[in-house]
This record gives structure tokens, C-alpha cells and sequence, in this order.
């Protein structure tokens, strides 16, 4: 994007600003507002399946050996498994010290499970199983209609592998998917001019919709989300980039408008694509980015995971639901496999949440009734998490595969 007066990181915040002062002083008004900030998902989403699998197919057709593919997939994983489990833990650490449900003495018999029966229909078709076989698309095409983003890696992955067996007779096809990749890549930065509006209506919209005033009786716990993010990602992400040899600050500043603009928006698809391109040209070789991002997006949710564990504790201490250590441990168990689940899935933290509740028989679902006023504040902690998480995780697995090009630009 051509550099104008004011840089998108501070146009996005005069959006957010301004978003949350039409909010709090014309509420009706603002809630009208939320079709600029679902416009702007929704156009960001129109790009992401051709871009995608254009990436996948291209990277893995380009490498010199499937193997390498193989590794680099087997590689992410193992990061993702690993680094998600210790933001459950540091979650459920955290919400035993901190407490944010007590004293609330809620009677889970008196709450209202009308305002989150979207949320638990959608939790009774996640699974293990649901959820392997939910990857088969029905059809080629389905995956780019539907808009499945792990349905979409499959067919690259697939497609891209076919391509490697002829490589230097598939050179002009992939040289042709390699040309749209950057037509849609250059679609996305012309939708990137729209992010600060869409970022004043989506806050325009929260702050109009549930007020200022009606928020202050969960700030506590909402708070407590956003303390426990900042901590994993200075001390967890931190440590990891150190380990690593590259700057967690620098890449923070490197990547500013994306998380301003995921903050504002409260979603993390909106800057998958701005993020692959500045991976690359932070010196991440494209297959390893075209590979690892994606399926970042779908398995490496640690914001989500950190949102999961204290929200499932919040509702117990809530409702006085006494859990001892081996419930604990059992919540910490399904949540490793429900996370993994709610890829493509919308309000994907809420209706795991809905899930892991239904599963354990425990603490009450109709509890989540609790959180739903908060949603949308939390989701914003949990995407900017989110976001980082996954560009860690790149340049730590190019790292890895020592497909990292310091010369371009150091971190």
C-alpha cells in the first residue's frame, strides 16, 4: 500500500476511538453501524480460500522433495499441540489464583439457556470424529463456496503434491497460479483501505449494543482474559522467540496495523492475507508460510485456548460448582481435543466453550449465559493472540527447516 499522511495502525485506532464514543453516546445509532464491520469480514473472507490454496498448491509443487513437506506440516503440528497446552494450563493457573467467579452465587437453575441455544446447537456437531470427517469436502468445489479453510488446505495439499510428481511440465500452470496469488494479494490491500471504517463501526456496534455500564458487572473477568493474553505472549512468546533468536518486540511493531486492525474488527481472518505477505518479505520462504499460517489459524487458537480454560473456571466459581484437581485435569484433557475442533466454525471459542461444558456433565452450560455479554470484548484478547501465535509459529518452524533469509528484514 502506497504510504499516505496518516499510517493505517492510527487511522484503524481513530476508528476504534471514534467507534466507541458514537457507542457510548448514540447507542441506537450505533448499532446500525455493524454492517461496515461485517462488510469488511465479509469481503476478506470472499479472498481467503483462492489465496490459500494458491499458497498451498504453489509451495508444496515448488519444493524439492514431498518430504520436506511432510517435515515441515509434522513440525507445525507438535508446535501447535505444544504451545496450546501450556495456554490452557497457564488458563486454568490463572483462574484458581484470580478467582473472577466468586462470589457471584449464581443459581445455574435460574439462567436462561434461550440466548445461547445457536451456540450449543453448533457444540453438538463438534467431535473428533465430526471433525475428521468434516475435513473431506463432499465435492471439489464445496471447500471454496463454504469457505472451510481445512477443507481448502486438504485439496491444495493434495493438488500441489499431484503437481510435484511432473514438475517441470506443471512449472507454467504453478507460474500461473503463482501470477493470481499476487493479483488477489493486491485485491486484499485495495479491501485494506476500508479497515479503519470498519473498525469505527464494529466498535460502534459493542459498546451500542450491550453499553458501557452493562459491561462493568464482568469487567473483572474480561480484564483478566486481557492481563492473562499480555502475559502468555511476553512470557510464553517471548521465551519462544528468544529460544528462536528474533525479537518478540520487533515483530510486534512489524505486524501493528495487523493486530490494530484484528483488534478493532475482533477477528483474525481479517489479516491472514496482509500477514502471509509480510512473512514472506520478513524473509520466511513462501512454502513454509503458505503451510504453516493456515493451519496456524485452525490448530495454533492460543488467545482461544487462554479464553477456554478461565471461562470454563469463571462459570464453575460462578455457580459454586466445587471441582477438585482431577476435574481439572479432565477439563484440561477435552479441552486439548474440543479447540482442535471449531475451525470454520462461527463464534469458534463460544461454541467449544458450549461443547467442553456439554461433554463433562459438570458445570452447568446454561452458564455460559454469563459470558455471552462479554463475547465480544474477550474475542478481541483472543484474536490478537491468535494473530501473534501464528506468526511465531512461522518464522519459529522456517527457523527450523532453515528456510529463513535474515537479510531481508532482521527481527
Amino acid at each position: 500500500m502506497k504510504k499516505t499522511l496518516i499510517p493505517l495502525w492510527l487511522q484503524v485506532a481513530i476508528g476504534i476511538v471514534l467507534g466507541v464514543l458514537a457507542g457510548a453516546f448514540f447507542p441506537h445509532a450505533a448499532i446500525t453501524l455493524k454492517p461496515l464491520g461485517d462488510g469488511f469480514i465479509k469481503l476478506i473472507r470472499m479472498t481467503l480460500a483462492p489465496i490459500i490454496f494458491g499458497t498451498v498448491v504453489v509451495g508444496i509443487a515448488r519444493m524439492g522433495d514431498l518430504k520436506e513437506a511432510g517435515r515441515v506440516g509434522a513440525k507445525a503440528l507438535v508446535y501447535f499441540e505444544v504451545v496450546s497446552t501450556v495456554a490452557l494450563l497457564l488458563g486454568l493457573v490463572a483462574a484458581n489464583l484470580l478467582q473472577p467467579g466468586r462470589g457471584m452465587n449464581i443459581d445455574a437453575a435460574k439462567l436462561d439457556p434461550s440466548a445461547i441455544s445457536t451456540y450449543t446447537a453448533s457444540a453438538q456437531h463438534l467431535g473428533v470424529v465430526p471433525f475428521l470427517l468434516n475435513i473431506i469436502p463432499s465435492s471439489a468445489a464445496e471447500p471454496f463456496v463454504s469457505g472451510n479453510m481445512l477443507q481448502v488446505i486438504l485439496i491444495g495439499v493434495l493438488f500441489g503434491a499431484a503437481l510435484a510428481q511432473f514438475r517441470t511440465q506443471a512449472a507454467p500452470l504453478v507460474d500461473l497460479l503463482d501470477l493470481l496469488l499476487k493479483g488477489m494479494f493486491n485485491v486484499v490491500k485495495f479491501i485494506m483501505y476500508l479497515a479503519p471504517l470498519a473498525a469505527f463501526g464494529a466498535m460502534a456496534y459493542t459498546v451500542g449494543q450491550y453499553g458501557i455500564s452493562s459491561l462493568l458487572q464482568l469487567v473483572q473477568f474480561t480484564g483478566e482474559v486481557w492481563a492473562v493474553s499480555l502475559v502468555f505472549v511476553v512470557c510464553v512468546l517471548g521465551l519462544i522467540c528468544r529460544m528462536a533468536r528474533f525479537s518478540l518486540f520487533r515483530l510486534l511493531r512489524y505486524i501493528g496495523d495487523e493486530i490494530l486492525i484484528t483488534a478493532g474488527t475482533a477477528s483474525s481472518e481479517a489479516v491472514l492475507a496482509p500477514l502471509m505477505v509480510k512473512l514472506q518479505q520478513l524473509g520466511c520462504a513462501e512454502p513454509v508460510v503458505g503451510m504453516v499460517m493456515p493451519a496456524g489459524y485452525a490448530f495454533n487458537a492460543d488467545g482461544t485456548a487462554i479464553y477456554l480454560s478461565m471461562g470454563a473456571l469463571f462459570i464453575a466459581q460462578a455457580t459454586n460448582t466445587h471441582l477438585s484437581l482431577r476435574d481439572q485435569i479432565v477439563i484440561l484433557l477435552v479441552l486439548m481435543l474440543t479447540s482442535k475442533g471449531s475451525a470454520g466454525v462461527a463464534g469458534a471459542g463460544f461454541v467449544t466453550l458450549a461443547a467442553t461444558l456439554a461433554s463433562l456433565h459438570t458445570i452447568p452450560v446454561a452458564g455460559l449465559v454469563l459470558l455471552l455479554g462479554v463475547e465480544r470484548l474477550t474475542n478481541i484478547a483472543r484474536a490478537a493472540v491468535n494473530v501473534i501465535g501464528s506468526c511465531v509459529a512461522t518464522i519459529v518452524v522456517a527457523k527450523w527447516e532453515r528456510a529463513f533469509d535474515a537479510s531481508k528484514v532482521s527481527c
